[in-house]
């Protein structure tokens, strides 16, 4: 296993291609200007140094009046324009200096503006913010502007975060690496030739890539762990309802949760502590607790009990990763004086099932332009498209079934262990335009292989982190995952904190800003 080094091959790649928005209305053609890969025009024309520290750090150095937003927020903007990550699908550089402007008056006046007092950051593309366009990842949604912000980006609003754009995702987020058709592939700044995965790899990238110090994100397979693995950032997916998905939360699959792809394990806890807590309009959105941040390192993990299974008993792991989290997880299990249980650890295969409990939501968002919008698709969602006529209540039945039987298997195995650690992904990130690698190693393997390690949790929603353990020979970041029990969140902080001060893992990509 290569330790924490800065040494990663940077091959020299153009920016992607932009697309020209279409006609419509004068509001529609104002939000949608700032689909096309995002320019940017230097006000002042000095260079300035973005952020690359965490963003709990930036947005306390405002707060004491240290440093201006507006001049964090215009390093970011050069940042963005000269990137080759194409982590962006929209860009509001004139709404974000005004916000930052806004912010820094008010800090003149003696007020707190928040939590993330002036710090820039992307809101994932299948999030609304108002005003802005809503694509999903399609050439569909291409003109969708969003009539108001959801819940979790009016809480970070209210927080102080600076809106600067959106940041890419795959297709309606269900496919496993942004290589789509607006706004086309997204790069990983640790190899601009690899994947950072998906589906909230535009998040992953831009804050791994020194763009901003955080991006909302969302996890309804592994959408923020993979990505924070592939991209050597923390990944917190939380207990189901832990952040609320509304306004108008619909009841779904009941597996996607919302989230944040961070720097820092202090910047995981800062979010919960911004935008957690329950909202009348999601009804499975959990009670608020307070002292995420102010409580890290006070729970008392010393002498849980730690089942370590780096394949979770049912995925086909590369040799490598498979070493590299070993190691991690033994470091981890030291400096958190974990008690190390011998348990079998087997989780039902569950791939299948997660794939089809999604169908009807995605037949949802596309029946009234599908077949017209076909060649507008990639390739996976217009696959899955002409399959749904097969969908029977047959398959609903048995996706009731299966989630209870993933329910008892996790209760059995909690209550043999206290903490389980596994890895985050089968393999390294792979090649940014894809297709998902049908082998690991020497192993041939299903196109599920690659969510069997972090699906489980969706399916129960239980609580997992994503860590960083280490690197591959090639320099690319491998993330180790710790599951706990369900709403027990804040012993996965503290274990990703432990891991944090004994690894002490780069904040950001080597000759970040990318």
């Amino acid at each position: 296993m290569r330790r924490w080094q800065h040494k990663v091959n940077r091959p020299s790649l153009e920016p992607v291609t932009s697309f020209t928005a279409p006609d419509c209305s004068e509001r529609k053609r104002a939000a949608l200007a700032g689909l096309a890969a995002p320019t940017y025009t230097p006000n002042g024309g000095a260079f300035l140094k973005p952020w690359l520290d965490d963003a709990s750090s930036l947005a306390d150095a405002i707060r004491r009046g240290e440093i201006r937003s507006a001049d964090v927020v215009e390093a970011s903007l050069e940042a963005i324009g000269n990137s080759k990550l194409n982590a962006l699908t929209y860009l509001d550089a004139d709404g974000a200096r005004r916000q930052a402007e806004q912010t820094d008056a008010r800090i003149a006046r003696g007020e707190d503006p928040g939590l993330l007092a002036g710090v820039p950051i992307l809101v994932k593309d299948v999030e609304d913010a108002a005003g802005w366009p809503t694509t999903h990842g399609s050439l569909v949604f291409k003109e969708n502007i969003a009539a108001e912000d959801s819940t979790h980006v009016a809480r970070l609003r209210a927080a102080g975060a600076v809106l600067v754009g959106k940041a890419a995702t795959s297709e309606f987020g269900l496919v496993a690496y942004p290589s789509t058709k607006l706004p086309g592939v997204t790069r990983n700044p640790w190899n601009l030739e690899r994947t950072p995965a998906g589906s909230s790899g535009g998040s992953a990238a831009a804050v791994a890539g020194g763009l901003v110090p955080a991006a909302t994100a969302g996890d309804g397979g592994g959408s923020i762990r993979i990505p924070a693995s592939y991209c050597g950032l923390v990944g917190m997916k939380g207990s189901f309802g832990r952040i609320p998905c509304g306004p108008r939360a619909s009841i779904g699959q009941l597996a996607a949760v919302k989230g944040t792809v961070a720097r820092s394990v202090r910047d995981a806890a800062r979010w919960y502590d911004i935008t957690s807590g329950y909202d009348p309009r999601d009804a499975f959105s959990l009670p608020r607790q307070e002292g995420w941040e102010a409580g890290l390192g006070t729970r008392g993990v010393k002498g849980l009990r730690v089942a370590v299974a780096v394949d979770l008993g049912n995925a086909v792991v590369h040799p490598e990763v498979r070493q590299i989290v070993s190691e991690a997880a033994d470091v981890l299990v030291d400096a958190a004086g974990l008690n190390r249980v011998d348990i079998e650890v087997s989780v039902p295969e569950s791939g299948i099932t997660w794939a089809s409990a999604g169908l009807p939501s995605l037949v949802a968002d596309l029946q009234d332009y599908w077949p017209d919008c076909e060649q507008d698709l990639t390739f996976e969602i217009a696959f899955a498209m002409r399959a749904a006529p097969t969908y029977r209540a047959k398959h609903g039945a048995r996706l009731e079934k299966f989630r209870v039987e993933m329910n008892e298997a996790m209760a059995d195995l909690f209550e043999k262990t206290d903490i389980v650690l596994c890895a985050t992904s089968p393999m390294e990130p792979f090649n940014a335009e894809g297709p998902m690698p049908n082998m690991v190693g020497e192993v041939r393997v299903s196109p599920y292989n690659a969510g069997a390690l972090t699906i489980p949790a969706n399916l129960s929603g239980y609580p997992a982190i994503s860590i960083p353990a280490g690197l591959s020979e090639s320099g690319l970041p491998i993330g180790l995952q710790a599951y706990a029990r369900r709403h027990e969140d804040a012993v996965l902080l503290d274990l990703a904190q432990i891991m944090e001060l004994a690894s002490h893992w780069p904040k950001v990509a080597p000759n970040a800003p990318v």
